[in-house]
């Protein structure tokens, strides 16, 4: 749900930083998201490779710290730490953000929509309720299907001359620069690394193997090969329709919002599509609160953050983080607005 996830979000950050070109340039979001496509598939062959080196798990921080010495390793945790904290803030962002899409009367209690949902991920952490696949992979599933009937009807309608336009949409006001040179290109470059978002949680795999059955190593790596093959489906697919329906740069109406309301309309279809991106972004935020604790436990456990971090309540929960990281997270979504496009760069 973490990778995958991501997709809701990614694909219209990079339109927001090439508002600033002017629509003229919106086609330079398919080679970007290209670009950010061969990225995954080189982060996802490191990854399988680590699957196979590290079958105990090996996460950035266990690997740097075996392979480049303790500096590297709380480079990379510090990373993680930061990584784990800002994906709880923007996943609860977006789904916030999807939800408001569907109906926009929620839009004016976005902070705290999102500030329940923290609440009520953090109680739950808190209670010590396990994990279960079947819970984590209904959603999935729901989200990966809706997207993909979504792309492909609106691809099938492409070549059939019968996709439409997205009207009406509430753009962001944003005056245009003319640029070249280099200006120009750190534009470009911007755009891409909001891109690069889509990539957030292809490292969860790597840090689970122990949860997959015998031989754990093999399925880890073909899940992560069926993880960032959809992934990739779903963010070029995406990519590839909202530049043909025109999709506007917008904080009214994500991305997935208007090409869902080109190609189904605004009946029930695409109200679902917006539900199954909700709920997939609340479980992205949730994947953090099973990371965040482990990792500063970890860490504390070899001295470089308060022992504290190592102390489990009564439900043998690592309550210090996760009460930490609901903390950081909502400070962050209380300073931002609840506001993606501004808690990714």
């Amino acid at each position: 749900s973490d990778s995958l996830s991501s997709v809701a979000y990614a694909g219209g950050e990079v339109l927001l930083i090439l508002a600033v070109l002017g629509t003229s340039y919106f086609w330079t979001a398919i080679p970007i998201t290209v670009g950010i496509s061969i990225l995954l598939i080189i982060l996802t062959f490191s990854y399988r490779q680590t699957i196979f080196t590290y079958p105990g798990g090996g996460g950035a921080y266990i690997v740097s710290r075996d392979n480049f010495g303790e500096v590297a390793a709380q480079v990379a945790g510090a990373a993680l730490l930061l990584d784990y904290i800002l994906t709880v803030a923007v996943s609860i962002a977006s789904s916030v953000d999807q939800m408001a899409s569907a109906f926009p009367g929620l839009f004016a209690y976005k902070v705290q929509i999102a500030l329940l949902l923290v609440l009520f991920i953090t109680i739950i952490n808190l209670r010590g309720v396990k994990e279960s696949g079947t819970i984590f992979a209904v959603p999935t599933y729901f989200f990966v299907t809706m997207m993909l009937i979504m792309i492909g009807t609106g691809l099938v309608k492409a070549m059939s001359g019968t996709l439409g336009v997205v009207e009406n949409v509430p753009v962001v006001d944003v005056p245009v620069s003319t640029l070249s040179g280099m200006a120009l290109a750190f534009v470009m470059l911007r755009a891409f690394s909001s891109g690069t978002t889509a990539l957030t949680g292809v490292e969860a795999i790597s840090n689970g193997i122990t949860a997959f059955k015998p031989p754990a190593s093999r399925n880890a790596a073909v899940t992560l090969m069926w993880d960032a093959g959809l992934l990739m489906l779903m963010f070029l697919g995406l990519g590839i329709l909202g530049y043909l329906v025109g999709a506007q740069p917008s904080h009214q109406e994500v991305l997935i919002s208007q090409v869902a309301r080109v190609v189904f309309g605004t009946g029930i279809m695409r109200i679902l599509v917006l539900i199954s991106a909700t709920v997939i972004l609340v479980l992205a935020a949730n994947t953090s609160f099973n990371g965040f604790p482990r990792l500063a436990a970890l860490q504390a456990s070899d001295g470089f953050l308060p022992k504290q971090f190592t102390f489990r309540g009564s439900r043998l929960v690592f309550s210090w983080g996760v009460i930490l990281l609901a903390a950081f997270a909502s400070l962050l979504l209380v300073v931002f607005q609840g506001s993606v496009s501004r808690l990714i760069p």
